[in-house]
């Protein structure tokens, strides 16, 4: 599997995003708050985590909700798969939203979301005046049927 290095500063107290498992894509990213914040049905909040990280250039890091805490709770993440590009350096702030019927409370040191660090791959964009037709062509939003 490959690896690459990030440098990281942790000024949470919490223990540093990690892994939960070998197989784990990502590492989970836990809450840094001074005070426990209460969602209230449908309410959405900037949750600091008080990590920073100099990602490499070529690569990003993919924030994405946590599939128990959204099942358990009704709490996901907006703006899925949030993306920190490799020039950012402030602090990495994760975005909530209670999806549930009833108050959720969030704590320091809860595990909110997860992190997936991926390679980018740059585009060249060659602006023509006609592309290739293929067999679906505009066909989109569920053309191909309900099953």
């Amino acid at each position: 599997m490959p690896t690459v290095r990030i440098n990281i500063i942790n000024k949470s107290g919490n223990p540093l995003p990690e892994y939960a498992t070998a197989g784990s894509s990502g590492m989970d990213i836990r809450a840094n708050l001074e005070r426990q914040i209460t969602l209230l049905p449908m309410q959405r909040s900037l949750i600091p985590t008080g990590i920073y990280m100099e990602i490499p250039n070529g690569f990003e890091a993919q924030i994405r909700p946590r599939s128990g805490l959204a099942l358990k709770q009704g709490i996901t993440c907006l703006n899925t798969p949030g993306t920190i590009d490799a020039d950012y350096r402030g602090e990495i702030k994760i975005i909530l939203i209670n999806l549930s019927a009833e108050n959720q409370v969030i704590e320091n040191g809860d595990r909110i979301a997860q992190m997936v660090i991926q390679e980018v791959t740059k585009a060249i964009l060659i602006e023509k005046n006609q592309i290739s037709t293929t067999e679906r062509n505009e066909g989109g939003f569920g053309h191909t049927g309900k099953n």
